[in-house]
């Protein structure tokens, strides 16, 4: 299972499946429209 983490507010933006346990960070939209 892969999850992919806001790196500003710490929320989930996706999971997918995925042979190992991955976390990626990336800026989900809410964040990305204040900045």
């Amino acid at each position: 299972m892969g999850t992919i983490v806001c790196q500003d507010c710490q929320n989930i933006i996706e999971q997918y499946e995925e042979e190992k346990v991955t976390t990626l960070y990336g800026t989900c939209p809410t964040c990305r429209e204040n900045k």
